[in-house]
């Protein structure tokens, strides 16, 4: 692993305001979030901030906002936001060389919106293919060497079996020496052997496992009767 702790400090900050009105934004800088696994979700409702907060981390680490690998860094407009400029880590074993160093960290943030946009700035544009087959194509050959890799519900392009295919990747990435930091809505993802789960709402952060996860049970009971679910939706 390459992070075991990721925090932020700010002299000051006014709760009613975001970030710092974002549960989860209060808890990074409370306690912060320690990694206990090579790859670790981030679940939780639109609007609880996991996409804020792995947005900072990709920040905090060098790697650009609108998307890309640290090598690559502000084609936004924008520079660091005021959480992403704050972040820190504290190194894993394994990592120290690459926190120790700008210029020896390497990684990718992949956010689903900007993705295909910050592979063709990086010279892979594989306009022959679909969405999602563009997105396999770029974990098989961007996402390889050891680094924090941070993911932004990567399933968005992608079908049933392209997931399960994502998960091999990831898999492999990591016994490459890499760290997935993914935000997702995926029960499939969520669902690889060894992750940490930690689901984000009003409470803050928590770990949960993934029999127990809300959008498990959700899909689960969906999938069984879904009228159950669209008689409240439907006239």
């Amino acid at each position: 692993m390459i992070v075991e702790r990721a925090y932020a400090h700010v002299a000051s900050y006014d709760e009613r305001r975001w970030p710092w009105s974002v549960p989860c934004v209060r808890e990074l800088l409370g306690n912060g979030l320690c990694f206990t696994a090579p790859v670790t979700f981030l679940v939780g409702e639109n609007g609880s901030g996991k996409s804020t907060l792995v947005e900072a981390l990709a920040e905090g680490f060098g790697l650009d906002p609108w998307g890309g690998s640290h090598d690559w860094r502000y084609a936004s407009s924008r520079g660091k936001s005021v959480l992403g400029q704050s972040v820190r880590f504290d190194a894993a074993p394994g990592g120290r060389r690459m926190l120790g160093s700008w210029a020896a960290r390497k990684g990718f943030f992949l956010r689903a919106e900007t993705a295909m946009n910050a592979l063709d700035r990086e010279g892979f544009a594989p306009e022959a293919v679909s969405h999602g087959e563009g997105f396999l194509a770029a974990f098989r050959e961007k996402f390889l060497a050891p680094g924090l890799y941070v993911m932004d519900e990567p399933e968005a392009a992608l079908s049933f079996s392209s997931c399960l295919e994502l998960l091999g990747h990831l898999d492999q990435l990591t016994r490459n020496g890499g760290q997935v930091v993914c935000a997702t809505h995926s029960p499939l993802l969520t669902a690889l052997p060894g992750a940490d789960i930690v689901e984000v709402g009003e409470h803050g952060m928590r770990r949960v496992a993934w029999r127990e996860l809300a959008l498990v049970d959700h899909w689960r009971r969906y999938l069984e009767n879904p009228g159950a679910y669209l008689r409240h939706i439907l006239d």
